[in-house]
């Protein structure tokens, strides 16, 4: 597993969170209150996106912007020569973060992240026919295509040239730490220790010790740490997992250890979580509710 991958691992909707707003100018519409990640596409007209910080954006038909920042789109702006004229009809949707791994992707992200219409048309065209059309099973449906959605945006933006902030770039494409990251996302029950990690890499302990906590921000290990729980959570989630069974897939011996460390790390058993009863690490979840339809005037 790379590394994006493993940020990208975490992404999951929890109950549907599409809504598809038709609205005739003038308009505003608010991203989700209470949502770390919102995203809003533009499926037919244009308007202007208003973040929390920074200038106002033109967002094109066909354009996705996805910001962990509130932020409101608006049909037209006093100072702007053009205006939406007729009905545009956009799609929102939002997360909510409940954990490290998920906390990781909002890091790797800017506040607000615009793609252009050529991004991931062929997809926004499919979701949008699905969010208009009402057939048997639709929320389930619903619930997966956000997931889907956000998924191909964001690995999208990632294959942008400006995609990735200047502190994981560093690290990523680093001749040493990029060589350890990948290790250890790729194998994370191999008994890595710091020697091991340098060896594969071809530097001396120091050097990766200095290099990845300069980068990442933290030193390897406990960085290792973290991936494996936030991986660990996943796996608990899945159908007739134990907390052996997980323990063996992230490097520990048997589930005694484990469980120790789990709980350490994360402040509840994973017994717990496999249980359903414990907030599930890596995930990024659903907002209990979208803001509600701008009435025709805007207001």
């Amino acid at each position: 597993m790379d590394v994006l991958t493993g940020l990208l691992r975490g992404i999951r909707a929890e109950s549907t969170l599409f809504r598809r707003a038709e609205l005739p100018a003038p308009w505003s519409s608010n991203s989700p209150g209470e949502a770390s990640l919102a995203l809003c596409a533009v499926v037919r007209g244009h308007g202007w996106l208003l973040p929390g910080r920074g200038e106002p954006t033109l967002l094109e038909e066909g354009d996705v912007a996805i910001s962990s920042e509130p932020f409101s789109v608006v049909s037209s702006l006093p100072s702007a020569e053009r205006a939406a004229d007729g009905h545009t009809v956009l799609l929102l949707g939002g997360y909510q973060l409940c954990s490290n791994s998920g906390r990781r992707l909002v890091d790797a992200l800017p506040p607000l992240l615009v793609l252009p219409h050529d991004g991931c048309d062929p997809v926004l065209e499919f979701v949008a026919a699905e969010v208009a059309s009402i057939k048997p099973g639709q929320d389930a449906v619903l619930e997966r295509l956000l997931d889907w959605f956000l998924l191909c945006a964001l690995r999208a933006w990632f294959d942008r040239p400006e995609a990735l902030p200047s502190a994981w770039h560093r690290a990523l494409s680093d001749p040493v730490v990029g060589l350890a990251l990948q290790a250890m996302h790729e194998e994370p029950a191999r008994p890595w220790t710091v020697a091991s990690l340098a060896e594969h890499s071809g530097v001396s302990r120091a050097t990766l010790a200095r290099r990845f906590t300069a980068l990442v921000g933290e030193p390897p290990l406990s960085y290792l740490t973290d991936w494996r729980m936030s991986l660990a959570t996943e796996l608990l989630a899945e159908p007739g997992a134990t907390v052996s069974s997980v323990a063996k897939r992230v490097g520990y011996a048997d589930g005694f250890g484990f469980s120790s460390a789990f709980k350490r790390a994360r402040g509840i058993s994973p017994s717990a979580v496999s249980a359903g009863r414990g907030p599930r690490s890596g995930r990024l979840c659903a907002p209990t509710h979208l803001p509600p339809q701008p009435a025709a005037d805007g207001r």
